[in-house]
């Protein structure tokens, strides 16, 4: 059984920017969201942040539309939001407002009774101070599910999440530590800078014997 918990879960999740990163950097996109039962969705904010950002070399954007042609994403409009929660994530005093990609994918998932996928530790503070009833998933929940776990295979699974850390700086929550270095191994958690030092470092003793 998986770290995941949308094991079982079948409403539609709505991804964030940085789960986008992480799964284009995963180089299993396409792999892992055919396996995944879940609706996924995308707010077109997060397109528009994505065709600016400077995160990674890959064209992430570009990549998103990919898979959006290819019916494995589907985007939905900010315009479509009746309620007025993604004015209130983005207006007011810095320690409680979210850059346009986070809130919209917010305001939606709260909206569509959806789920959203959402990697930074700020976002997701807010979510628990602001919409208690929002089931907030990360991009590990995702990748860890069972079903992608099971049409991956081991090895490909394993690279996949490796890749993630790599290449996509994908953070990972305390209660998911154990699970990624086990999948992944000590000798490639040593290597992953988006880790928190401590794991790196027990991996790196571990090494050493």
């Amino acid at each position: 059984m998986g770290p995941s918990s949308l094991n079982n879960l079948l409403l539609p999740l709505i991804v964030d920017a940085s789960v986008v990163i992480n799964l284009n950097a995963s180089g299993s996109a396409a792999e892992i969201l055919r396996a995944v039962p879940n609706p996924v969705l995308v707010v077109d904010v997060v397109t528009d942040e994505l065709r600016t950002t400077t995160r990674s070399k890959r064209n992430d954007a570009a990549l998103l539309a990919r898979l959006v042609a290819e019916g494995l994403i589907a985007e939905v409009s900010i315009g479509d939001l009746r309620q007025d929660h993604f004015e209130g994530l983005v207006l007011g005093d810095n320690a409680d407002t979210l850059d346009d990609g986070e809130a919209a994918t917010i305001a939606c998932a709260f909206e569509k009774g959806a789920v959203a996928v959402i990697d930074e530790r700020k976002a997701k503070r807010i979510c628990r101070a602001r919409f208690t009833q929002l089931h907030v998933a990360s991009t590990i929940d995702l990748i860890g599910l069972d079903v992608v776990a099971f049409s991956l295979g081991p090895r490909l699974h394993a690279e996949s999440v490796f890749k993630a850390l790599i290449d996509g700086r994908m953070r990972v929550l305390p209660e998911h530590l154990d699970w990624v270095v086990g999948l992944i191994g000590i000798e490639r958690a040593a290597q992953c800078p988006s880790l928190p030092g401590h794991a790196r470092a027990r991996a790196s003793k571990a090494l050493l014997g």
